[in-house]
């Protein structure tokens, strides 16, 4: 037996796992108070699955700054999301990047596509500029 906390929605309900007969495929799951409870039970015990967020390297271009956020776009098995890493680690992106861009498209033949997930251009002033302009204003006000 194995006790889940269900991740689907805000309710988290508390989802007990049997395995009736010894069989993988035969699960008894009790505690979830909607089907989608039952399926999340189902695939964290089979083949349990992760949505990978990290950062990679800028290439030389983006002077000041030195990383990007990124994330898969489907879930990742657990067993491969080490490997994974090592691949986004060693990627260096070229400037300008898009949130939603494709930066590595069907990883491994997995499906899994990362994507960033925040916007840089060439000219944004990096964190840490000496630029002291007011971030709440475009107009370049002095804070």
């Amino acid at each position: 037996m194995q006790n889940l906390t269900c991740i689907v929605c805000p309710i988290g309900c508390s989802l007990e796992v049997k395995e009736d007969s010894g069989l993988p495929e035969n699960l008894s799951i009790t505690g979830n108070r909607c089907p989608r409870g039952a399926v999340y039970a189902r695939e964290e015990i089979r083949s349990p699955k992760r949505t990978v967020t990290a950062t990679c390297q800028l290439d030389k271009e983006a002077a000041g700054a030195r990383r990007i956020p990124v994330k898969t776009a489907l879930p990742c098995p657990r067993e491969k999301i080490n490997s994974l890493l090592d691949d986004i680690y060693k990627l260096k992106v070229s400037l300008p990047v898009k949130a939603g861009d494709v930066l590595i498209a069907d990883w491994n033949g997995e499906g899994i596509d990362v994507v960033a997930t925040r916007s840089l251009d060439l000219f944004d002033n990096p964190v840490g500029s000496s630029n002291k302009s007011c971030s709440l204003h475009t107009c370049g006000m002095s804070a």
